[in-house]
């Protein structure tokens, strides 16, 4: 199958995927980026003087086909990857990094977009289009078009090294995620686990040919462990299985890894004549600089810190009550935790799953969609997928037009890396008049269902179902001329308001009863349940708050200033001790593991959650007021927020939709703090 193109002849031009063989995709690779390059050589050597049409504009339109093929290929490699896939991504990772580096430090294509840029004031552009050229300057001079020639090479040498880095990083996680199993034969080593997790043990050890229960490190079989087994040898077994992914000396250690991704970050940013990683990619976020982080994260910090301490000490007495434990270590946080929650709310997860089976949670999801934004889903069965629990649906506006494609992919297998995310397959843009619609997938790890029960969610999947939904209706409801500024292609500190807001739905009894029924019985969720999920739901959230500012403190030590890094365990310690709880595990390593700024697109990042959080709490309180299915405040956030992509800074396009600023009260009164 050739797959040199950016359409298929497929229905609404969707990935051919069973057609695609392996062995096809180096050689497609191979010729997209020559046929890119081709492109950009015409927009380098046009004679015609330079003007945004034949530069900025034609710049942003090259290279569909390799952005197509780069998409499918790198999600795939993602939601199910092989061996042969892994070693192409090795393969072609550096070709596409040299593609980029081309472009990048192409003195005669810098040049001819310097000249628009220079005149840009008198060319009459709208916000959309001064924002793209904005753009495209930047993604010149922020990676190198003004360095010397000796420099650029050190820059393309950098970046190269650094591609093959991120890949063996998450390759490394992923192997050492897939090779732990723990399998369990004697069942009363299973008390205290509910049975449908023992249920999804049993078939995991049947699928590998063993008698008794099987457990991996996958989510939805890790955490029903550490939260029910009463045996605490068995939980303390399974939390350093965990703790210690990649730290553990052997081929898929990440240390040196982790050392090198700092210092090349580091030395990058320098040749760039900035002061760190972190100056340098805050540049282009909202909240500007390192200084500006650290003084967020240590103002959540001061707040969070006594709450979460109280917290502790208050869970650490309810253990020593219950068992007469002396000490709290990690592998009793959940266990201890769910115990209290029962004491005080009578409510668990194995209480709340029966009403959350996946099919009605995602149907919810729909409807909180159609409500609030009037489109609608159908699932279809002719479009091609990459697996057969992958789902397929069309969406539509209320005048039955094509909004989008949605694909979803909900539970975990073995080439599936660990987590959850939102991704697309073909992004929104507007060409010659036709208005391209988006193809976007969310790709989960949730309770698969076993041969006596449909796919329970725990009332934490149904939050992280909601929020990924929220980042892809940031995907479909995109309305932008310009494909790099279409959907979640905004900054890294705002992508995370329309997923984070979505979740808040979840909570509201109105909601609700759209979704949370009985899977046998049919019976909405009863109001006492729904009473306490909102009760609870700042249940501990002060040690909740201190573990995620622990991790947005972390990235910031690796990325803020130049490190010289001698053990990667001792450095994290220093760096989190001011967040930190529970006692160190020296066998345990999290940032060996941290996928999310050492393999994907969080470094100098990872505070955006905390801070998309008071966003999200104050445009949720916006519709609280009016409604949380408010027509004029749904159609103001779709307006300003959802259709507008990266098209004008983010602020502005708050403040239009709010009316003002956020104000951080909203979260902190949320999370109980205040």
């Amino acid at each position: 199958m050739k797959i040199l193109t950016s359409t298929f002849h497929t229905k609404h031009n969707t990935a051919p995927f069973s057609q695609i063989r392996i062995e096809d995709y180096q050689p497609a690779f191979e010729e997209s980026i020559a046929k890119a390059r081709a492109e950009i050589d015409a927009i380098t050597h046009n004679p015609e003087a330079p003007t945004f049409e034949n530069t900025i504009e034609a710049l942003d339109f090259a290279g569909q086909a390799l952005d197509r093929l780069s998409s499918i290929f790198f999600n795939l490699n993602s939601a199910e990857t092989c061996d042969e896939m892994q070693k192409i991504a090795q393969d072609v990772s550096p070709l596409l990094t040299a593609f980029g580096n081309d472009i990048t430090l192409n003195e005669d294509l810098f040049q001819r977009v310097k000249a628009v840029y220079d005149q840009k004031d008198r060319l009459n552009l709208t916000p959309e289009q001064a924002t793209l050229l904005d753009k495209k300057y930047k993604s010149f001079t922020r990676n190198g078009a003004l360095l010397s020639e000796d420099k650029k090479e050190i820059l393309r040498e950098i970046d190269k090294t650094l591609a093959k880095l991120k890949l063996t990083f998450g390759e490394n996680v992923l192997a050492e995620t897939n090779s732990y199993k723990l399998h369990i034969s004697n069942e009363a080593d299973l008390k205290g686990l509910p049975d449908g997790a023992k249920e999804m043990a049993r078939s995991l050890a049947k699928a590998d040919d063993l008698d008794g229960w099987l457990f991996t490190l996958d989510f939805p079989s890790y955490l029903p462990f550490v939260t029910y087994i009463d045996n605490r040898e068995l939980r303390k077994e399974m939390a350093l299985a965990a703790g210690k992914k990649a730290f553990q000396e052997n081929d898929y250690d990440n240390q040196e890894n982790v050392k090198n991704i700092v210092k090349l970050r580091h030395e990058r940013a320098q040749l760039l004549g900035y002061e760190s990683h972190a100056h340098f990619v805050l540049e282009e976020r909202m909240a500007q600089n390192p200084e500006k982080v650290q003084s967020f994260l240590n103002d959540l910090l001061e707040k969070a810190k006594p709450a979460a301490q109280k917290e502790f000490a208050e869970l650490t007495a309810f253990a020593k009550e219950l068992d007469g434990l002396e000490s709290l270590e990690k592998w009793d946080g959940a266990y201890y935790s769910e115990k209290l929650k029962q004491k005080l709310f009578s409510l668990d997860d194995e209480l709340l799953k029966p009403y959350f089976q996946l099919e009605n949670v995602l149907n919810g999801a729909f409807t909180v969609a159609e409500k609030l934004f009037g489109i609608t889903f159908k699932e279809v069965f002719d479009i091609d997928t990459y697996h057969k629990d992958v789902q397929t649906f069309e969406v539509l506006d209320f005048e039955g037009q094509l909004v989008a494609v949605f694909y979803a992919d909900f539970f975990p297998r073995k080439g599936k890396r660990n987590g959850a995310w939102m991704t697309s397959f073909k992004p929104q843009y507007i060409k010659n008049g036709v208005n391209e619609r988006p193809h976007v997938s969310i790709v989960c790890n949730f309770t698969p269902p076993t041969e006596t029960k449909p796919s329970l969610l725990t009332f934490n999947e149904v939050t992280t179902l909601f929020h990924e939904f929220g980042h892809a209706l940031h995907g479909m409801l995109a309305n932008t001329t310009y494909p790099s500024l279409s959907g979640t292609s905004v900054y890294w500190d705002f992508v995370e308001l329309p997923s984070q807001i979505m979740e808040n739905w979840c909570y509201e009894p109105e909601a609700l009863a759209l979704f949370a029924q009985h899977y046998q019985t049919g019976e909405v969720i009863p109001q006492e349940y729904v009473d306490k999920i909102k009760e609870s739901a700042s249940f501990l959230e002060g040690m909740a708050t201190l573990r995620q500012l622990s991790f947005g403190i972390l990235d910031m030590a690796y990325h803020a200033k130049a490190q010289t890094i001698d053990q990667v365990k001792d450095f994290e310690k220093q760096a989190m001790a001011i967040a930190t709880l529970y006692p160190d595990v020296a066998e345990n390593c999290m940032s060996t593991s941290f996928s999310h700024i050492f393999q994907g697109g969080y470094s100098s990042g990872y505070y955006s959650y905390k801070w998309a959080e008071v966003l999200d709490a104050d445009a949720f309180a916006y519709f609280q007021e009016k409604g949380i299915f408010n027509p004029e405040v749904a159609t103001k956030f779709k307006d300003n927020v959802l259709s507008k992509g990266g098209t004008e800074l983010p602020m502005e396009l708050y403040k239009r939709f709010r009316g003002q600023e956020p104000k951080p009260e909203a979260l902190l009164k949320r999370a109980g703090l205040i």
